[in-house]
């Protein structure tokens, strides 16, 4: 293990150098379905296209801590996408496939992914996460966060070379505040070499369970590229199933995409979406054309989602309604705050108090220019994750870290992606990048 570790202490000088983490992936997070009961009830088999990634601990030597997996590959995954979701790691790491560096991830917070194709070969496979202390760790000064075993979340998925490979979805309001649209972006991604045909399908049902919409769709992509299918429809009768609001109602519609071939349906990705939008005007939260009067409490997830669920519904009781987390959660975390109406401003992993004051650069981490592409890759992750729940109504640059270049640039991105919902920095003191929100601070 000595030569691993020389290995991977190696690539680490490299990775300051090249542009490693080329093939990390900012999408939402979802999980593929091979039928439609398991989408609905939400659980996927572990089988030859999904597995549980959980690599046990192998040595320590000078301070780094290795963990290996070992795992099959068969011919058949030529005409797939192999995705790596790891969540719970609980410390900066570098990713590495039989012997080459994948990544460096110096978030030990957001759950990342990464499409690991390029690093595969048929039969056996070695993943390696070596957890180490981070030339990032400046970032993240921060209270601990709840004891999770490691790993726990993390999976190994594919996709068909054709396939979704993101989407876009909101149900709101008509011009004439007289029904809903479903608002839906699919974006479609052929990996092979040639021109394929792509069949897109969804289906949207009320929360009453009852079918509203469906329709399929074709595309013809061409090889190695992408597309967009947009697709609007008219939700009648949304009024009486509006979400949030000041009377912090729930109602979620479920919506379900899906691809077909050759007749066959071959992935579904589930999803629920409650009908109306948010958007930002002179400081206010506004849903429904009205300001929403805003609860805050600081609070981010517990160890369970179960124990989570409690903790929520009694701040809910206690009159709070807007939670502001200390960093992204799990994907689970914004289902139940979609699920009881709870508002959610999600949080990038940054938090660098030192010096907040000083502006020379590379006083601080948050003005040290080497370092924004670090605070980039936190922005996408927190943003691209989350954007697609109901719960959201802003998102935070980070906690006490200062301001300066990275900042700037990090709002500056936020806002080219984000059209109508806040971008918060209330470490800005005063400076352009920060959308005040008025909101009551709970106890």
């Amino acid at each position: 293990m000595k030569n691993v570790h020389l290995i991977i202490s190696l690539c680490c000088a490299l990775m300051a150098l090249q542009d490693v983490a080329a093939q990390r992936v900012f999408r939402s997070e979802f999980v593929t379905y091979s039928t439609r009961e398991e989408a609905n009830a939400r659980k996927r088999p572990e089988g030859e296209q999904f597995r549980i990634i959980s690599p046990t601990f192998s040595s320590e030597d000078d301070g780094m801590k290795i963990y290996v997996q070992r795992f099959d590959v068969p011919a058949s995954w030529n005409d797939y996408n192999a995705y790596l979701h790891l969540e719970n790691v609980q410390s900066s790491y570098v990713l590495m496939l039989n012997g080459k560096v994948v990544a460096e991830v110096g978030d030990d917070r957001t759950p990342a992914e990464f499409m690991i194709s390029p690093w595969l070969q048929q039969g056996e496979n070695v993943l390696i996460v070596a957890r180490y202390k981070s030339r990032f760790d400046a970032i993240q000064q921060q209270d601990a966060h709840p004891e999770r075993k490691l790993f726990t979340g993390s999976y190994l998925m594919t996709q068909r070379k054709l396939h979704i490979y993101d989407f876009s979805a909101e149900i709101v309001p008509n011009d004439t505040r007289e029904y809903g649209i479903l608002e839906l972006d699919v974006i479609a991604r052929n990996n092979f070499n040639y021109e394929e045909n792509i069949a897109i399908g969804y289906d949207i049902y009320g929360p009453d369970g009852k079918l509203i919409e469906y329709t399929v769709r074709e595309l013809t992509i061409p090889g190695k590229s992408q597309d967009t299918l947009r697709i609007r429809a008219d939700i009648y009768h949304s009024y009486k199933n509006k979400w949030g609001g000041n009377r912090g109602q729930a109602p979620l519609y479920s919506l379900m995409l899906y691809v077909k071939r050759n007749g066959l349906i071959y992935e579904y990705i589930p999803f629920k979406r409650g009908f109306g939008r948010t958007e930002y005007t002179d400081g206010n939260i506004i849903r429904f054309d009205e300001p929403v009067k805003l609860i805050r409490r600081r609070y981010s997830s517990a160890a369970t989602r179960s124990t989570t669920e409690s903790e929520i519904t009694a701040l809910k009781r206690e009159g709070a309604n807007l939670l502001v987390v200390d960093y992204p959660q799990p994907a689970w975390f914004y289902e139940l705050c979609d699920k009881h109406g709870m508002y959610v401003i999600d949080r990038a992993n940054i938090n660098a108090p030192k010096a907040s004051t000083e502006r020379t650069i590379g006083g601080t981490p948050s003005n040290d220019p080497n370092l924004l592409n670090e605070y980039l890759e936190r922005v996408k992750a927190m943003y691209f994750r989350s954007r697609n729940h109901s719960c959201i109504v802003g998102f935070m640059l980070g906690g006490k870290a200062g301001n300066g270049y990275n900042m700037y640039k990090a709002y500056e991105y936020l806002s080219s992606q984000e059209a109508r919902r806040p971008i918060i920095y209330e470490a800005a003191e005063g400076e352009w990048n920060n959308d005040e929100v008025k909101l009551t601070i709970g106890n």
